[in-house]
Order: structure tokens, then C-alpha cells, then sequence
């Protein structure tokens, strides 16, 4: 974000402002997303596998470095949120969704673990969906640092 974030009664928003997640470009934000795929790939066993979460400002730029260094696309699913944070400017939709990108190592790799029947089991005996509503974290549940504010 550039400048302050204000809701409609011009409160101030406490957005993540910090220098970790701050990038000066698209090239130096793929360079970095570059290194840590490349971190990660070196230590995932031949039959692991890879979960990574972002929103539409990132996710199809992780999912292009991921297929670009080898990575095989299992599956996309949508975290469909039930209490996502309002869109306070009223200039684009809310942003109720966030997607995850499950990957193997490449499009050869066998033996990833994928516990079918269990997850059938944990939802009324129905087949698990790429889509998943569940609230957002808030309150106690929240990361906090040593002071109790919220890290991210």
C-alpha cells in the first residue's frame, strides 16, 4: 500500500506495513519468490509435495515461478471466506477469497501422499472440493508478538 488505508468513518486501517513486505518491483518480488521455491524444491523429498496461499496480488506470480523451476500443479483451491474484511475505498469487489496451490516436485513425481477417504470421511461422506469456506482468523486465534500485536 502506498499511504495510509482509511475506512469510510476515516479510522485508520493498522495494514501490514512492514519491510518484509515490501518489494520495488515485480522483477525483484519474482527474484525473491524465485530463491525460497528453489530453497524449498532442495529439501522437498522426491514424493513431497507443497502448499503455497496468496491473494489475487500475488498468487499467479507464485504459480508461474513454480511451473517455470519444474514444480507439477496438483491442484488450485479457493479459501472462500465468511467474514472477509471489507473493501473500504468502494473501488473494486470485496476480496472474499484467497487460493492455494498444491504442487509435487514435477509432473513425474509419484508416491505424494493424498488421504482421499479420510477427508471424504471428515465431510459427510462426500468427495472433497477445490473450494472451502471457512472464516478468517480472528480474535485470540490471531498470531501476536511479544506485545500482543497482531504480526500479520
Amino acid at each position: 500500500l502506498d499511504g495510509d488505508l482509511h475506512r469510510p468513518d476515516q479510522s485508520k486501517v493498522d495494514a501490514v506495513d512492514d519491510d518484509w513486505d515490501r518489494f520495488e518491483s515485480f522483477e525483484a518480488y519474482d527474484a525473491f519468490t524465485r530463491a525460497w521455491l528453489l530453497a524449498a524444491r532442495r529439501v522437498l523429498k522426491p514424493n513431497g509435495t507443497i502448499w503455497v496461499i496468496g491473494s489475487y496480488h500475488n498468487i499467479f506470480r507464485v504459480g508461474a515461478r513454480m511451473q517455470d523451476l519444474g514444480f507439477w500443479i496438483l491442484n488450485d483451491v479457493v479459501w472462500r471466506k465468511t467474514n472477509p474484511m471489507p473493501n473500504f475505498r468502494g473501488r473494486r469487489f470485496q476480496n472474499a477469497h484467497e487460493t492455494m496451490i498444491w504442487a509435487s516436485r514435477g509432473q513425474k513425481s509419484k508416491g505424494y501422499t493424498f488421504n482421499y477417504e479420510a477427508l471424504k470421511a471428515s465431510n459427510d461422506d462426500l468427495q472433497m472440493r477445490s473450494d472451502w469456506l471457512f472464516p478468517i482468523c480472528t480474535g485470540a486465534e490471531r498470531l501476536k508478538d511479544e506485545n500482543g500485536n497482531k504480526l500479520h
